[in-house]
């Protein structure tokens, strides 16, 4: 890891930290510096920034930039929990933490380092650092999710997500109560207008979003939901609940308007707190077999740590 430590001077002009950083460096392009900002690669005062902060001078910045990595990604072995295998796909119930394809920051320890490892009939397919990925889940987001082994596979499967054929059901722990039981949240989805890192339906522009939603269970101050997309936008489930009032619980991106504070439960809030991710599952996944035609589909209950909140304010109420 390369480390570079800068002293802004106390007259230092106001500007944004990624094009200060830009300038003083002056090999590197803006979006890469704004990746390492990402990435959590750089400190303004010994803590992470976002790329528009402004620097007034004085402050100490360190940028670490990463050495070059394989223009592929390599094997690891690193265990998953299959759910189905065959000699065209491999269905996974994907444990929360591990990012699905590698990327700025997350070279390593991904499910597809995961997979070249674990399949050795797996092709070079959907593109050289993202083999056999055919839709993703985030990071913190655990459960069902299909990866293709050959082309025809991978071909078959890429279309019936792009025609919204595929079943897929979440299940959501939110703040919150909705007063029907059911309902749909439809709009446009692209890059919030402020926070980069955050995709928002109050965009200038963006993707057509569908989510239906169903309330399992009601608790004090919590709900238990199901949701089925109807698209399959990156955040979508995050950013339609957080932007109808009901975000969930545990999310570290997308604001919870002050109701973690709020809670008087303290248990709760300790649950919560060890739970350390949005409480989304992704609970079923059903779609048809490539090769055989099969309408294949596979359910996983919510891992441990979500488990733990769920069964807790089942018994509150009880």
């Amino acid at each position: 890891m390369n480390q570079t430590i800068f002293i802004c001077p106390p007259d230092t002009e106001p500007q944004r930290l990624d094009l200060y950083i830009c300038r003083e460096l002056g090999g590197e392009t803006r979006s890469t510096v704004q990746r390492l900002i990402e990435a959590g690669n750089v400190l303004v005062d010994g803590k992470t920034a976002r790329a528009s902060l402004k620097i007034k001078g004085g402050e100490r910045i360190q940028v670490e930039i990463p050495p070059p990595q394989p223009a592929e990604p390599q094997p690891e072995a690193i265990p998953l929990e299959v759910l189905y295998e065959d000699a065209d796909l491999i269905v996974i119930n994907k444990a929360a933490g591990m990012v699905v394809h590698p990327g700025a920051g997350n070279s390593s320890g991904t499910l597809v380092n995961a997979l070249l490892a674990h399949c050795r009939d797996l092709s070079g397919i959907g593109g050289e650092l993202r083999p056999g990925i055919v839709h993703r889940l985030d990071k913190d987001t655990s459960g069902v999710l299909v990866a293709a082994k050959n082309d025809r596979a991978h071909q078959s499967l890429s279309n019936q997500f792009s025609v919204h054929s595929v079943k897929r059901i979440y299940q959501a722990l939110i703040y919150g109560s909705p007063k029907e039981d059911t309902g749909k949240i439809e709009g446009i989805i692209g890059r919030h207008p402020t926070e980069r890192v955050r995709l928002s339906g109050k965009a200038k522009s963006g993707r057509h979003a569908v989510t239906r939603w169903r309330v399992k269970e009601r608790y004090a101050r919590v709900s238990l939901v199901e949701l089925r997309l109807e698209t399959g936008r990156t955040h979508q489930i995050r950013v339609h609940l957080s932007e109808a009032g009901f975000p969930l619980l545990g999310d570290p991106l997308y604001p919870d308007g002050g109701r973690f504070n709020n809670l008087a439960d303290t248990q709760l809030r300790k649950l919560i707190t060890a739970l350390g991710r949005q409480a989304l599952h992704a609970h079923t996944l059903g779609f048809i077999h490539p090769v055989t035609g099969e309408f294949l589909e596979f359910t996983t209950e919510p891992p441990e740590d979500m488990a733990a909140v769920i069964d807790y304010l089942r018994k509150s109420i009880a």
